[in-house]
């Protein structure tokens, strides 16, 4: 059938699925590399003390997360599918960790790039339909006119589609002093992407002011948590647990072998001096 014998709705449709299909096609692509590139030249980069908005409107400062470390994900509300099947899995996996690392040993924000459309009562109503209400993570709204500035901090990039934006799956881990210590990628977050970066962080941290036995052996603890692959999940190795209290142990009584050899060495001394042996007349 030729163009001039068409309905002339048909011939209208296919003019406008023609000019969208062209639109398309016009828009700007996120290039991969040139994404990868950009997100990892943010490692080891401190972060700027951007101002946020929470979920109830109140002003943050990323600057009030420093001491923890810290995952990082952006996302738009307006997705409906890898933006809230990200979120999920990152959900899976920091609840997974904070069994096994603590629920404040580390915190979570998620922020809304969008502009001005993922404010702060759409990031409320996100988080409310992810079923997320973990005390340690924070749903955040950035003022529209410092989402460049904050994105480009992270190296985090995205482009505008169409069917909303192409953007990098990453998860940012900064560290205790807000520098950016690892980008983690994918869409499915497993622990041992998020949990290995994290437990570094954790292990290296200076030794807490607490220091009683709990806090210690909740140290000694986390520098013996391992990943077990068959079971996708974190566990405690007794083996090097038994090491490290063998360890300490040995030292113990290396200590007081040397305490012991000292007090010993001293008496000798004393009882071979002649003012050990003198009597009063």
């Amino acid at each position: 059938m030729t163009l001039g014998r068409l309905p002339a709705w048909r011939f209208a449709l296919q003019c406008v699925l023609g000019a969208a299909g062209a639109l398309a096609q016009a828009q700007p692509a996120l290039d991969p590399d040139a994404a990868l590139r950009t997100s990892q030249a943010a490692v080891g980069r401190e972060l700027a003390d951007h101002a946020l908005l929470d979920r109830q409107g109140q002003p943050v400062r990323l600057s009030a997360y420093r001491g923890k470390p810290l995952l990082v994900s952006f996302i738009y509300t307006g997705c409906f599918e890898v933006c809230p099947t990200t979120t999920r899995s990152l959900s899976e996996a920091v609840d997974a960790m904070a069994k096994v690392f603590g629920a404040d040993k580390f915190n979570v924000i998620s922020v809304g790039f969008n502009q001005p459309f993922d404010s702060p009562p759409a990031m409320r109503a996100f988080a409310k339909q992810m079923r997320i209400d973990a005390p340690n993570w924070d749903f955040l709204s950035p003022p529209p006119a410092s989402v460049d500035a904050l994105t480009r901090d992270f190296g985090f990039s995205y482009v505008a589609t169409p069917a909303g934006f192409d953007h990098v799956l990453t998860v940012s881990v900064v560290d205790g002093l807000g520098k950016v210590y690892q980008q983690v990628y994918g869409e499915r977050l497993s622990q041992d992407k998020l949990g290995e970066p994290l437990r570094r962080l954790l292990r290296d941290n200076p030794l807490p002011a607490d220091t009683t036995l709990d806090a210690l052996v909740r140290r000694v603890r986390l520098v013996c948590t391992v990943y077990d692959a068959k079971t996708g999940t974190y566990r405690t190795d007794y083996g090097l647990l038994l090491e490290v209290a063998g360890g300490v142990t040995f030292a113990l009584a290396m200590l007081w072998f040397f305490i012991g050899e000292w007090r010993t060495r001293r008496r000798a001394r004393r009882a071979a001096s002649p003012l050990a042996t003198h009597e009063p007349a």
